[in-house]
C-alpha cells in the first residue's frame, strides 16, 4: 500500500489469480541483470502480462471489494529482478523516520529515483499499465505532478519494529488518488492488514490480510481503504514500491503546504521535498 497516510511479474499469471486473503512468504528474486545488461522494456512486458489476465473479472472484483484488488503475481520476472536490483542499489539513499505510536521505516522519493533508477519512472509511465488500471477503476488516470515525491517511491522496512499503523491514503488533490503497490523484496513476516467498505454504511466492514510478494500488486482508492503494515521482525527485510495516479492534479495552496510538511517530516526529509520547489539560481557570469 502506499506506505503513507494522513495519520500516517510474473507474466505467466495464473488463470485465476488470488484477489484477496493470506499468501505465503516468498523470498525475493535475486537481481538477474548484469552490469551493463540491457534493461527490459517495461511497457512491452506489462502489456504482455495484462493480455493473459481476465480483466473483466478483475474489474468486477475491484468494484465488489470497494475499490480494492490484490494479485499475488503480476510483473514479469525480468521486471521484478530489475526492481529488486534498483531497491538494493538505493539503500544508501534511504531517509528514515520515526513517528511515535504510528510509524517507523525508510523511504526513497521519486526525485532520487529519477536520478538513480530511471527504469522505475519508465514503468510508472507505462501506457499499458495506466490503461489497464483505468479499465479496473473506471476513471481517467493522470501522473502525479512532478513536484510530488510520492508519485513513485520506495518504502523500506529494514530494522526490527519498522511498521506503519492504521490509516487511509487520503488525497489532498482536487480529485481522487489511486495507489498501486508493487511487492519488491519480501524477506519478512510483515502483513498488509486492511479493512474494506469502512466508509460505506450500506456494506459490512470486511477485514483481510495479505503478504506483498515480489512482483505482486495491490491497487486501491486511497480514500476508501483502511490499512496498516505489521511490524518487521529481527533479521528481516521488506521493500515495496508505490505508484500514485490522480484524476485531477489540482491542489489548493494550503493543502499543498500541509502535504509538503507531512512528506518532509514523515517520509523524505525537507531537502527532498522542497528542493524541487525552490527556484534555481542563475549561474554567475
Amino acid at each position: 500500500m502506499s506506505e503513507q497516510g494522513t495519520n500516517d511479474v510474473t507474466l505467466d499469471a495464473p488463470s485465476a489469480p488470488a484477489v484477496s486473503g493470506a499468501s505465503p512468504a516468498r523470498s525475493s528474486p535475486k537481481p538477474a541483470l548484469r552490469a551493463g545488461a540491457a534493461l527490459p522494456d517495461a511497457d512491452a512486458a506489462v502489456a504482455a502480462g495484462i493480455g493473459k489476465l481476465d480483466s473483466s473479472r478483475l474489474r468486477a472484483d475491484f468494484g465488489r471489494q470497494g475499490a480494492f484488488l490484490h494479485l499475488e503475481e503480476f510483473l514479469a520476472p525480468e521486471v521484478t529482478a530489475q526492481l529488486v536490483a534498483s531497491a538494493r542499489a538505493l539503500i544508501p539513499e534511504i531517509n528514515r523516520n520515526y513517528l511515535p505510536g504510528h510509524k517507523q521505516g525508510g523511504s526513497v522519493s521519486r526525485h532520487t529515483i529519477d536520478e538513480r533508477a530511471p527504469f522505475i519512472a519508465e514503468l510508472y509511465r507505462s501506457k499499458a499499465l495506466i490503461g489497464w488500471l483505468e479499465q479496473l477503476c473506471g476513471d481517467k488516470l493522470l501522473p502525479s505532478p512532478d513536484s510530488d515525491p510520492h508519485a513513485y517511491a520506495l518504502y523500506y522496512y529494514t530494522r526490527p519494529g519498522d511498521h506503519i499503523g492504521w490509516h487511509y491514503d487520503t488525497s489532498y488533490y482536487d480529485g481522487r488518488r489511486y495507489t498501486l503497490l508493487l511487492g519488491v523484496i519480501e524477506e519478512s513476516s510483515c502483513r498488509l492488514d486492511y479493512e474494506l467498505h469502512t466508509r460505506d454504511a450500506q456494506v459490512p466492514d470486511e477485514p483481510g490480510s495479505v503478504q506483498t510478494t515480489p512482483g505482486g500488486l495491490v491497487f486501491f482508492d486511497g480514500d476508501k481503504l483502511r490499512h496498516r503494515i505489521t511490524p518487521l521482525g529481527a533479521n528481516e527485510m521488506r521493500v515495496s514500491l508505490t505508484f500514485e495516479y490522480v484524476t485531477d492534479p489540482g491542489m489548493r495552496p494550503w493543502l499543498r503546504f500541509i502535504s509538503n510538511m507531512k512528506d518532509a517530516i514523515a517520509y523524505f526529509g525537507f531537502r527532498q521535498v522542497f528542493r524541487k520547489l525552490a527556484p534555481r539560481r542563475k549561474p554567475r557570469a
